[in-house]
């Protein structure tokens, strides 16, 4: 039987609570990995590891947090990102709500394009 969205919800939950050590009440579908779970880029591949061993999946490096795309000066100009860069990040991140983001595609706003809901969306397409 598939998994719905809230039994991948709940996985993802544990995921980030062991990862991170939170509580389950901070781990909410729009909390922020950075902002508001104190995530650091280290943590990134721990959750990654955890999510394929919790999920039973592979992530290939830079599907679920892309990189690159701030080094290119293609993508990035003036501390934003570019059109083209925009499209980009938009096609290598088809699970990630861009809606606030698009309005001012500030780099220093990508972080919040990472929310828990972004890793739910992302698991749910891989175990689908």
């Amino acid at each position: 039987m598939p998994m719905t969205e809230t039994d991948v919800f709940e996985k993802v939950r544990e995921t980030l609570v062991d990862a991170l050590g939170l509580d389950d009440d901070e781990v909410t579908p729009e909390a922020t990995l950075t902002g508001d779970l104190g995530a650091e880029s280290i943590d990134f591949l721990d959750i990654v590891f955890r999510l394929e061993k919790t999920f039973d999946i592979k992530i290939p490096r830079g599907e679920l947090f892309p990189d690159n795309i701030l080094n290119n000066p293609e993508f990035v100009q003036d501390g934003k990102l570019t059109d083209t860069g925009l499209a980009q990040l938009k096609e290598r991140m088809p699970h990630a709500d861009f809606s606030d983001f698009e309005k001012d595609p500030d780099i220093n706003k990508m972080a919040e394009l990472f929310k828990v809901q972004t890793i739910v969306n992302y698991v749910v397409t891989k175990v689908a």
